[in-house]
């Protein structure tokens, strides 16, 4: 993981290049980590069976574990961008650590709430820290490492959900222990990237002090205005998503009669496809603009979500994919957009959008989770189906400097 910190003349400084074996590395954090909180909605139906919750119950477990996420990370990546702290990462996994262990020996309904939201401290923990490494190992293309780190959480949440249905449900709550395991990796993996991010620190306060980040000749108002916009969207596509990753399953046994290791790998499908999208989307937006991204994933994705409700098996399954696929890869668009809109904040932009989105995603699933206990799950698809018409706002975001971005 070492990197040359003061390049030979006629060579590019390490600012100036991609670091990929940075960049894997933490990509490999980050499926980790989401390995771990993506167990606790894939065990879903084992609780409700176990502790026999309903609904609302369920959805307050989503709620206790994205609260503690979200309310940390804006107040995380604000200290940490004046006071960063390199092994704050794999401080951050140990509470997931403890969280997940707690987890697999809940006897009642508190305890499991208790579990999920130490889950949440160390989510909170890692983002807006592992968001900097990416950008510091960018090399300028900012919206290809976004995608690099945030596809590694993404196939981390496809593969919790497949894990689960082959060693969860066969062997119960306790066999959660077994994957302390993959905690304990992660703690190996990020203290070696703590040690580059210290000599990294090191190495910028040893020169002299860099010029102002230019501005964008943004209003304060307009500025404000902008990270409401892009707040709006991450609420339609999270929101969106929570009634998928909390309450598929669920949808797919109710109306199709699947069992549950057969919806655990059509939610493993959804998923997937949502890895991939989140690969996508920051190079496409390095190419072509940041915004054209943005519209297009959101907007997009709106007669898909529509049709969801009303189509038979197959169909589901199809626009499942379709719908993880273009809905997926706004995230690392609006996260570098932001970024360069709000520069020198990598942190406290990282934790703002990560803490929103983890907190929308919270609300979602108790708020849909009551409103199933109402109605009935398909009453969710139907109404959530019109969440991405949100996708309309980004018209009225500005074009910062030409289409596409500038990688700097």
């Amino acid at each position: 993981m070492d990197a040359k910190l003061d390049a030979p003349a006629g060579l590019a400084r390490p600012e100036e290049t991609t670091l990929f074996a940075i960049l894997l590395a933490i990509s490999f954090s980050h499926l980790l980590n989401d390995i771990i909180q993506s167990l606790v909605p894939a065990i879903y139906p084992v609780l409700k069976t176990s502790f026999a919750l309903d609904f609302g119950q369920i959805g307050l477990i989503t709620l206790a574990f994205q609260l503690t996420a979200s309310l940390f990370q804006p107040f995380i990546g604000l200290y940490t961008d004046k006071y960063p702290r390199p092994y704050s990462l794999a401080i951050g996994m140990g509470f997931s650590l403890g969280g997940l262990l707690l987890l697999s020996v809940a006897p009642n309904f508190g305890v499991l709430l208790l579990a999920a939201a130490l889950i949440g401290v160390g989510s909170s923990v890692f983002h807006p820290e592992a968001s900097r490494v990416a950008r510091m190992a960018s090399g300028g293309q900012h919206g290809l490492a976004q995608s690099l780190f945030q596809v590694g959480g993404t196939a981390g949440a496809a593969l919790g959900p497949l894990l689960a249905a082959f060693i969860v449900v066969p062997h119960g709550q306790h066999s959660l222990a077994w994957f302390s395991i993959v905690a304990l990796l992660a703690m190996i993996v990020l203290t070696g990237i703590g040690q580059w991010y210290g000599r990294m620190l090191a190495a910028t306060r040893a020169k002299p002090r860099a010029a102002a980040h230019p501005s964008l000749g943004l209003s304060r108002t307009k500025v404000f205005v902008t990270i409401s916009i892009l707040l709006m969207l991450v609420f339609s596509k999270f929101f969106y998503t929570a009634s998928i990753s909390s309450y598929y399953t669920f949808y797919l046994i109710q109306k199709f009669g699947l069992s549950v290791q057969e919806a655990q790998i059509f939610l493993f499908l959804f998923l997937g496809a949502m890895a991939l999208g989140t690969f996508l989307g920051g190079p496409i937006g390095d190419r072509i603009g940041r915004r054209y991204v943005i519209w297009a994933s959101i907007l997009g994705v709106l007669p898909f979500t529509l049709a969801l409700p009303y189509a038979g098996l197959v169909a589901t399954g199809v626009l499942s994919v379709v719908i993880g696929l273009i809905l997926s890869s706004a995230f690392a668009a609006i996260l570098v957009y932001a970024q360069e809109l709000l520069p020198g904040k990598v942190g406290t932009v990282a934790g703002l959008f990560f803490g929103f989105a983890f907190g929308m995603g919270g609300l979602g699933a108790a708020a849909l989770g009551e409103l199933a206990d109402i109605t009935s799950i398909t009453f969710v698809y139907r109404v959530c189906a019109f969440l991405p018409a949100l996708g309309l706002f980004a018209y009225f975001l500005p074009r910062l400097g030409e289409e596409p971005m500038a990688n700097s």
